[in-house]
C-alpha cells in the first residue's frame, strides 16, 4: 500500500530552503519517493483546523519506505538545513 509524506511549510530563509530542496529530491528518489506536489497554489476549501501555506505531497510505494527515508542519517542531515529555513508540519498518509 502507497504512503504519502505530506509537508506543510512557512518558508523563513527561502534562500537556503533551496539548499534543502537541491539536496532532498534525489534522496526521496533513492528511497522510492515520487513527488505529486510541491509548493503549488492551495485553493483553500475549510480551515476549522489547519491553514495549510505551503504543501509538499511525496508517494512513496509503502509507509516503510516513508519511514526509511524520513529516519535516514541521510535526510537527517538534509533537514537540519529545513528546520533552519523552515516552519514544518510533516506526517505520513497511509495511502491506496
Amino acid at each position: 500500500m502507497a504512503a504519502y509524506l505530506v509537508v506543510d511549510s512557512e518558508l523563513t530563509d527561502p534562500e537556503l530552503y533551496e539548499g534543502y530542496k537541491a539536496r532532498a529530491k534525489p534522496l526521496v528518489e533513492k528511497y522510492g519517493g515520487e513527488y505529486l506536489a510541491r509548493g503549488g497554489k492551495v485553493s483553500l476549501k475549510e480551515s476549522d483546523l489547519w491553514a495549510p501555506t505551503r504543501m509538499v505531497l511525496v508517494r512513496f510505494p509503502t509507509r516503510e519506505d516513508a519511514e526509511r527515508f524520513y529516519q535516514s542519517d541521510e535526510y537527517q542531515e538534509v533537514l537540519t538545513i529545513s528546520k533552519q529555513s523552515a516552519r514544518r508540519t510533516v506526517f505520513i498518509l497511509d495511502g491506496m
